[in-house]
């Protein structure tokens, strides 16, 4: 309960009394007589006496009121005000918080206040400030490389420097970000070196997860990591993975505790392990007991909903071996076919080479193999490159098409817009006459490419399927599709049946060969 003095100072300083309200500030701060220790409450008559210009009020924030505490407490540019005034009277964290303050929230600050906050972060850095390097580094990371005092600064082994300085201070951010950039450096002599320490850290951290895993061989329950902390035991993992002679035991624990904190390429990673195969589907760590295929396709389910394709298609690969007990090679297409939607190139090939193979089993299975043919060579294939070679268009074998195209004119295209629409798609194509006549133009166009099947008017033709590669095929197939939209292209159309369309083109095009 407070006394008689704490009554009058808290009635002074509701009457707007600056000293009380910097003395009720400092009760509050410390607590005692009566009053409860509230930082909450002390920051609250602190800033009403700052705002009144007390300095002692802004010098007492400085000290005392924490960055976490003060973002939730004030607006950003009203308290970096009192922070940069601390620091500048001397008060080393109240820079920090300062531009923290101002670098958290670039918006509401002009580039003097920015400059000015790099500055303070500068010269605590300077200062072996490990905090303030750790910050500078990341500035220097998100925004290049800032404006610092000198030219040494402004360099990027100052941003290695700074980072590796805040590193070996604990600063478990920069650790990680140090490890980080050996990983993606291919430097994995610095990375073992690092995150060995760092992996022990958190395995102790997690030491109730790890001793169950040890004792049945799953964890009970959350783990709760970081982004940062889960890609470090993956990685850790996949390096020892490629080591002399790995444990899968150690492998298991690390890839699950990542797995656990929510990092999809460590499902990938677990699903594989317990299935006891690597990415190329080749089986190892055989001396070392059975597969656990149970658990392995539920950890390579996670991780093909979660993005990874490598998990449809490691799913794929045991559903078609007979190394599974259940064997199914319609889920194992399944799979398949998820893996390549999900743009991984080695299913797309795959299963276009199936699709090929069972192209009797079904009228479109080569359409869809030519598809993945496709899409695998989008992305640089070379092996899906040369299949799709022997579908692509040969206009030039074809002289008849060039030649009559050549004979087009705008009377032409208005009296016999039909037959020029077939000889622009023959010329563009390389269709022969019959097919060009015959072909039904909506049923034969399937986006990817253009299906030549006249089988049942011209008994000595051959289905065969032209790949869409270019902007102006498909320009060219769009235009005259959008013709025969509402057009009957059967016998009982507008344009006649066989005899009647090569009369037409007789008669049009009398000269040619």
């Amino acid at each position: 309960m407070a006394t008689r003095e704490e009554l009058a100072v808290i009635k002074a300083a509701r009457a707007g009394e600056s000293r009380a309200q910097l003395a009720l500030g400092r009760r509050y701060l410390n607590g005692g007589s009566g009053l409860p220790r509230s930082k909450g409450t002390a920051f609250y008559w602190l800033r009403r006496a700052a705002q009144q210009g007390v300095d002692d009020a802004w010098m007492i924030i400085g000290r005392n009121i924490t960055y976490e505490q003060v973002k939730e407490l004030s607006p950003p540019r009203e308290a970096a005000v009192w922070y940069e005034k601390a620091f500048e009277a001397g008060v080393p964290q109240a820079g920090l918080i300062f531009a923290r303050l101002v670098l958290d929230n670039t918006s509401e600050f002009d580039s003097n206040t920015h400059a000015r906050a790099i500055a303070a972060l500068s010269l605590l850095a300077s200062r072996d400030d490990h905090e303030a390097q750790w910050l500078l580094a990341q500035q220097m990371q998100r925004h290049g490389q800032p404006m610092l005092p000198g030219a040494a600064a402004a360099s990027p082994a100052y941003e290695d420097k700074l980072m590796l300085e805040a590193a070996r201070a604990g600063i478990e951010e920069a650790q990680y970000a140090v490890l980080d950039k050996a990983w993606q450096q291919g430097d994995e002599a610095s990375f073992a070196r690092g995150a060995q320490r760092v992996t022990q850290r958190l395995l102790a951290r997690h030491a109730n997860a790890v001793a169950q895993l040890e004792k049945d061989g799953q964890i009970h329950g959350a783990v709760q990591l970081s982004d940062e902390e889960a890609t470090l035991l993956l990685r850790y993992g996949q390096w020892r993975l490629r080591g002399a002679s790995p444990d899968p035991d150690e492998l298991q624990i690390l890839f699950e505790l990542a797995a656990m904190g929510g990092n999809a390429q460590a499902c990938l990673e677990l699903g594989l392990l317990c299935a006891k195969i690597d990415r190329q589907g080749e089986r190892i760590f055989m001396e070392h007991g059975l597969a656990n295929f149970k658990k392995a396709l539920h950890w390579l389910e996670r991780a093909g909903e979660a993005g990874v394709a490598q998990g449809w298609h490691a799913l794929a690969r045991i559903y078609s071996r007979s190394i599974y007990s259940q064997r199914n090679l319609q889920v194992a297409q399944h799979y398949l076919e998820k893996a390549a939607q999900a743009g991984l190139v080695e299913a797309q090939c795959e299963l276009a080479q199936v699709c090929w193979r069972h192209r009797r089993d079904d009228p479109l299975n080569d359409v869809k193999a030519l598809y993945w043919w496709q899409q695998a060579a989008a992305q640089g294939e070379p092996t899906a490159q040369a299949a799709l070679d022997a579908f692509a268009a040969q206009p030039d074998a074809q002289g008849w098409a060039l030649q009559a195209q050549a004979l087009l004119t705008d009377k032409l295209r208005n009296s016999s817009p039909f037959l020029s629409a077939r000889i622009e798609l023959a010329a563009t194509f390389g269709l022969t006459k019959p097919e060009a006549l015959l072909i039904d133009i909506k049923a034969a166009d399937y986006g990817h490419c253009l299906v030549v099947d006249i089988c049942a008017h011209h008994a000595r033709s051959k289905r065969r399927l032209i790949a869409v590669q270019t902007e102006a095929q498909r320009a060219t197939l769009n235009r005259v599709s959008r013709l025969f939209g509402d057009v009957d292209c059967g016998f009982d159309g507008l344009e006649g049946n066989y005899r009647q369309r090569q009369y037409r083109l007789r008669t049009t095009f009398p000269d040619l060969g």
